[in-house]
């Protein structure tokens, strides 16, 4: 069923297993990466319900209108997010579909960024077709999936706060988030009101609220609680 246009909607669907997964969504904005992904799936599972997006905005358009997907397939880097946001993003939409970061970019610290914010795996864009079919396959039957030798740098109480991190970032509304980028990136209310379009007024009431979700007491801190996450970096 399509998802309510208030971007806090959430779709809450019964898990379901590789076999019975009918409808995926890619999320590349590289033409070829997506349609030799797409072939790929239609061949090795049968699908014939591959959609594909070519930036964040567009994935969300598209599950509004169209509905939650059976699983997605989301690159690293997209022309309007990078880093973990895209997981926080679709996390909040899609709470329980697995969702795979793919990318060429397989640095410890990126993998671990994403599978804390929600992914179901991370993979890398130069696996072979059995390994990335094998790989898609583990993830759709609940198993998270890293790339090989990797092996995580946090404790696992300082992971579990990472996740909790992540978690109260994907409470951001979208304007919330939007924000926040623009503050990561040094910019002041001002200049947050004008390119945004909203009174400065109600910059500082979002920052409040930013603040508040996030638990944080001052702008630097925010911006370091977002670094990290590596919520708006892929580096």
């Amino acid at each position: 069923m399509p998802v309510d246009a208030d971007a806090e909607t959430t779709v809450s669907m019964t898990r379901l297993t590789a076999d019975q997964v009918r409808e995926i969504l890619i999320v590349d904005d590289h033409p070829l990466m997506c349609d030799a992904l797409a072939l790929t799936l239609k061949i090795s599972f049968g699908l014939k319900h591959v959609h594909t997006a070519r930036s964040l905005a567009a994935a969300v358009d598209q599950i509004k209108a169209q509905g939650a997907p059976d699983a997605v397939i989301l690159d690293l880097n997209l022309p309007d997010a990078r880093g973990a946001e895209g997981i926080v993003t679709l996390r909040r939409l899609l709470p329980d579909v697995p969702i795979t970061m793919i990318s060429a970019d397989i640095d410890p610290a990126q993998v671990q960024a994403a599978m804390s914010a929600g992914a179901q795996g991370y993979i890398s864009k130069s696996l072979g077709r059995e390994a990335l079919v094998d790989s898609l396959r583990r993830m759709w039957n609940g198993e998270h999936v890293t790339p090989e030798g990797y092996e995580p740098e946090l404790a696992e109480e300082e992971e579990l706060a990472r996740a909790d991190l992540a978690r109260r970032f994907a409470s951001l509304t979208p304007q919330q988030m939007k924000i926040l980028r623009l503050i990561c990136q040094g910019k002041a209310n001002k200049e947050i009101s004008y390119e945004l379009s909203i009174a400065e007024a109600t910059v500082k009431t979002h920052i409040t609220a930013i603040m508040s979700k996030i638990n944080a007491r001052r702008r630097t801190q925010a911006v370091l609680l977002a670094n990290s996450v590596k919520l708006f970096e892929a580096g």
